[in-house]
Formats: structure tokens, C-alpha cells, sequence
């Protein structure tokens, strides 16, 4: 690759990486490409130029960081040889609060808005879309390796992933607004019951809370 095309790719990648980090912390609806313009250290013609829209630039801040999750997931899960370890390792990297302060972690919040402006625009409810399947996918592929070999009980897949899914989507939102009977440890533990109950396995024993990812107050069950 030129060093020109090296140096653009670069510079894409900051200020999406800015963006993570400025939409968590403002919100889309108070985040202007001024602003994220400020935090990369460019100018905001070349935030247009390769972003264009607000509304692209959020659905692409939150593509950049859910890679960023799937590369280290996908990493950490290659260490791990059952699917019972790596379906609780799976939700115990997504029951998290999200640090605003680091890029590399999806946050919740960023989330909460691109569900809001995807409901009005398409091309972000594509983006949306996309997103959802990888995760359903990511699911799906666990939990199928667990059901052949005999570590899950026989279900319909297709439905587990889509009700697995859809709670930690609901139970997120209550983490992220910060509800005082939902954190994210509760969110875990909520998720693993029902995946143990669906699935029939034994839900791993607590351990202390875990300081990974920089979440101080996420994933209190560990893979024992």
C-alpha cells in the first residue's frame, strides 16, 4: 500500500475512533462534525469528506468499534475449546456499561442512538441490520458447535439466538440508563440463566468482580 493511502486510512481510523469517544460521551443529537473534528485534530472538510452525514458517521463510529469487539472476541475465543465457555464468554464481554473513554469498547449508549435515527433512515437501518446479524451469527455458530457436541440440549437455534439476542438488546438499555435494579452484573447473570435453562448447562460459579476491558462494574461471572 503507498504511503499516501496508508497515511488516509489512518487518518479515517482516528476520527472514527474520535467519534466512539465524542457520540458516547455527548450523544448523536449534540455531536457536531465540528466536534469530532476538534478531537482528531483535522478539519471538518476532511470529516465530510470521508464520513459526509452526522447520521453516517455514527453508523460507522459503531461499525468501527463493534470490529474492534469482534477481533478481540474472536481472539479469545479461539482459546477456548467448548461452547459452553465460549457462550459465557460471549456474554460476558456484551453485559458491560461501556467506557466513553475508549474506543476499542462498544458502549451501550452509542447504541440507544443509532437504534433512534435508524428507525427514520434507511441507510442507517441497514447499517443496523448488518450489525444485528453478525451478532445473531456470532450466536448461532456457538450454539450450533454446543448442540453437536453434546453440550447443549437440542433447541431450535434460530429462536434461542433471536430471544438470546433480544435480552441482552433489552436488558442493555436499563444498563446504559443507568436503572437502579438492572447494572450490568445483574444483566449477566439474567442472560446466563436463561442460556444455562434454554441450553442445559450448569452456569459457571462467581468469581470477584473482573477489571477487564476496563469495566470495573461488568462481567462478575467467570468462566470457572
Amino acid at each position: 500500500m503507498a504511503r499516501s493511502s496508508v497515511a488516509a486510512v489512518d487518518r479515517r481510523e482516528e476520527i472514527l475512533r474520535s467519534a466512539v469517544q465524542v457520540i458516547s460521551r455527548r450523544g448523536h443529537a449534540d455531536t457536531r462534525l465540528s466536534h469530532v473534528a476538534e478531537r482528531a485534530g483535522v478539519s471538518q472538510a476532511l470529516v465530510v469528506y470521508y464520513f459526509g452525514t452526522r447520521e453516517s458517521l455514527l453508523a460507522q463510529a459503531l461499525a468501527y468499534s463493534d470490529e474492534r469487539f469482534y477481533e478481540r472476541a474472536a481472539a479469545e475465543l479461539a482459546k477456548t475449546s467448548t461452547a459452553t465457555r465460549k457462550l459465557v464468554h460471549l456474554l460476558e464481554l456484551s453485559c458491560t456499561t461501556g467506557n466513553p473513554d475508549d474506543p476499542d469498547q462498544p458502549s451501550w449508549v452509542l447504541w440507544l442512538d443509532l437504534w433512534a435515527v435508524a428507525a427514520r433512515n434507511p441507510a442507517v437501518g441497514e447499517h443496523r441490520r448488518k450489525l444485528d446479524q453478525h451478532w445473531r451469527e456470532t450466536i448461532t455458530s456457538v450454539v450450533t458447535q454446543g448442540v453437536a457436541s453434546g453440550e447443549f440440549q437440542a433447541v431450535n437455534v434460530d429462536d434461542f439466538t433471536i430471544r438470546l439476542a433480544a435480552m441482552v438488546d433489552g436488558l442493555a438499555i436499563q444498563v446504559a440508563l443507568e436503572d437502579s435494579e438492572v447494572d450490568a452484573a445483574r444483566m449477566l447473570s439474567l442472560c446466563l440463566g436463561y442460556a444455562a435453562s434454554a441450553l442445559g448447562f450448569a452456569v459457571p460459579r462467581r468469581r470477584a468482580l473482573r477489571q477487564s476491558r476496563a469495566r470495573p462494574d461488568a462481567r462478575s461471572v467467570a468462566v470457572a
